[in-house]
């Protein structure tokens, strides 16, 4: 029913990151950063156009440019999984993880909201349609915040309905519980604490931290060690507290990634970024993983996003609301997907993920843009 893809446009944006509207450099235990990297993606096909978006480099725009869009040109966007595989094998000679994986997820997140726009029907009942709606909890808590702010942030968040609030942990590791106990002061006894070291603990450091933040409730301890460390993880999974989960799986491009952290027993709660890991075909992907090893899945960021594919998906447990992809997606996307009580709420009535880009917006970001079309014509 649907006719060959007719155009492909490419857009690379750099956006600042802001606190309270002023711009503010970010970090966490192990990074710092003053500015994200947005990649979107416009495919058109039959009268419609799916866009995709990933957030990624400026580098991942010629990847998506010279190796992968000449997949796509004329293509069937219907056949997602074989464009998925196909881009796979396109940048083997490059290495499938990092700047190739968000290349590829971008035009695969494409590829799926064009296919169900094509279709009439909403993304997340393209990917199974399991419910209506997802839990989100609020991420930001940056180490480079001052009390202040962290206290205003998470306690915002709790105030404003979200069930549980996640804050950044590992820059400072002798300050790490007192931040942790300020955060649970903030927030209450009824909202979940998470925390997230982004691997900037050693082993020895994390099973103790583990112990000091169990003492403020913490159920949700996130890369305690380095995600490459599976016997690390693998500790934290056997020795923390029972009440709390030990997450990793975010930095996973390949479906590969993921069954090494689950056989390793490494994880128990999995997450995945579906502008990583292969747009939605590679979350589905591991999302039948996770189901398989009975564990949860939890969507990594770009909430607006994840929004409609996890809520299409059963055993997603909860979406990120990050707070830097959160002010990007309302600057850049109509069709932001509405946060009701804790959840995130795609739009039933709007076919894909059902967002569209607010060009004029995201112009002042602006520092890259190609386009491709069937008949050579840009």
């Amino acid at each position: 029913m649907s006719t060959g893809i007719d155009a492909i446009a490419l857009s690379a944006y750099q956006v600042a990151t802001t606190t309270d509207g002023l711009e503010q450099e970010e970090s966490d235990g192990t990074a710092r950063w003053s500015s994200t990297g947005v990649l979107v993606v416009e495919l058109t096909a039959g009268g419609e156009t799916g866009l995709g978006y990933a957030y990624t480099s400026r580098a991942a725009l010629a990847i998506a440019h010279d190796q992968l869009a000449p997949l796509l040109l004329g293509a069937d966007p219907l056949r997602t999984g074989r464009h998925f595989w196909a881009m796979a094998e396109a940048v083997r000679n490059l290495g499938w993880n990092g700047v190739c994986a968000g290349a590829i997820s971008a035009m695969d997140v494409a590829l799926a909201d064009l296919s169900a726009r094509l279709l009439g029907i909403p993304l997340c009942t393209f990917v199974g349609g399991a419910r209506d709606r997802v839990m989100a909890y609020g991420s930001g808590g940056f180490t480079s915040y001052t009390d202040d702010q962290l206290e205003r942030q998470l306690g915002g968040w709790a105030a404003g309905g979200l069930r549980a609030v996640k804050m950044k942990v590992g820059r400072d590791p002798s300050a790490d519980p007192a931040r942790v106990a300020r955060a649970r002061r903030a927030i209450g006894d009824q909202v979940e604490l998470f925390v997230d070291a982004n691997g900037a603990y050693s082993r020895a450091q994390a099973l103790g931290m583990a112990e000091a933040f169990a003492e403020s409730g913490v159920s949700w301890f996130e890369e305690p060690v380095s995600s490459d460390d599976l016997e690390g993880l693998r500790l934290l999974c056997e020795r923390a507290p029972a009440a709390m989960q030990i997450a990793t799986g975010e930095y996973g491009c390949t479906p590969a990634a993921f069954h090494r952290l689950i056989a390793a027993g490494a994880v128990d709660t999995l997450q995945a970024d579906a502008t990583r890991c292969g747009g939605v075909t590679g979350f589905v992907s591991a999302h039948v993983q996770a189901q398989a090893a009975a564990i949860p899945l939890s969507a990594h960021t770009a909430p607006a996003l994840h929004a409609s594919i996890a809520s299409g998906l059963r055993d997603v447990v909860h979406v990120e609301y990050f707070h830097d992809h959160a002010i990007i997606e309302s600057q850049f996307f109509e069709g932001v997907p509405a946060l009701t009580d804790g959840d995130l709420v795609p739009d039933p009535d709007r076919p894909g993920h059902g967002l569209t880009l607010k060009r004029q917006d995201a112009e002042r970001c602006l520092v890259e843009a190609k386009r491709l079309t069937r008949d050579g014509v840009a």
